[in-house]
């Protein structure tokens, strides 16, 4: 005896990619090309037990942020906020143990032109070469580092100084950021950006979600005017 077959199963049809079309291409390092949270996470508990603060509390609000940002909001007064910086400083850069690069970011970093590109960090230079070296990953030649600006993220300083040095009009500009005080950095430079990982709640309008660059891919065409046209599908 036959029996009718049984309905298909409804599947949601599939995201279509999105494609982004931009100049330059501007990246923040921990969290978003480079995995090195076991580091930051060790250093920030050593600071919080010495001086019997909140971890979780400390961590929620320092990722993203200079070191001395967060030393000087949590650090008790009277203590020597520049000499407890460049301590906490000094712990980040003997540690490389469990640095990694996140899935993808070295195929996209090497599919793209240097001259287009730039690294955004809260990080001082020689932690961000530590930790870029360490993952693996090729230092672009634009780099805007914590001692390149006078406020840090969330302030957009950062962001529009690298679009500057690269030429290229914040318009025509996207970030890959992860962490919340960056992202807003970005979205307060005008600047397109795609949050990587889940942190940063809603999207909002020129806003793009990814896990990883696994599924990121680009091409880059030379103009008339001899920059970049770079096409980003997400």
């Amino acid at each position: 005896m036959s029996h009718p077959a049984e309905p298909a199963a409804h599947t949601e049809p599939a995201a279509r990619p999105s494609v982004l079309t931009v100049r330059a291409v501007l990246f923040d390092m921990d969290g978003t090309l480079v995995d090195s949270t076991a580091i930051v996470e060790q250093v920030w508990l050593e600071f919080a037990e010495r001086y019997g603060l909140d971890f979780d509390e400390i961590l929620r609000t320092s990722h993203g942020v200079q070191a001395g940002d967060t030393v000087r909001r949590y650090a008790p007064a009277g203590a020597d906020f520049e000499a407890l910086t460049a301590e906490l400083g000094e712990m980040e850069r003997s540690r490389t143990d469990g640095v990694i690069a996140l899935p993808g970011a070295e195929a996209l970093l090497a599919g793209l032109p240097d001259e287009a590109i730039a690294l955004v960090t809260s990080a001082d230079r020689i932690l961000a070469d530590i930790r870029m070296h360490a993952a693996g990953l090729t230092m672009p030649s634009t780099a805007v580092t914590a001692e390149s600006v006078t406020r840090g993220k969330p302030h957009p300083e950062g962001y529009l100084k690298a679009a500057a040095l690269l030429g290229a009009d914040p318009a025509d500009v996207v970030v890959f950021e992860d962490a919340p005080a960056g992202i807003a950095a970005a979205r307060a430079a005008g600047m397109r950006t795609v949050v990587v990982g889940d942190a940063g709640g809603a999207l909002e309008p020129g806003m793009w979600r990814i896990q990883d660059y696994s599924a990121v891919t680009v091409t880059a065409v030379k103009d008339d005017d001899g920059g970049h046209l770079l096409t980003l599908t997400l």
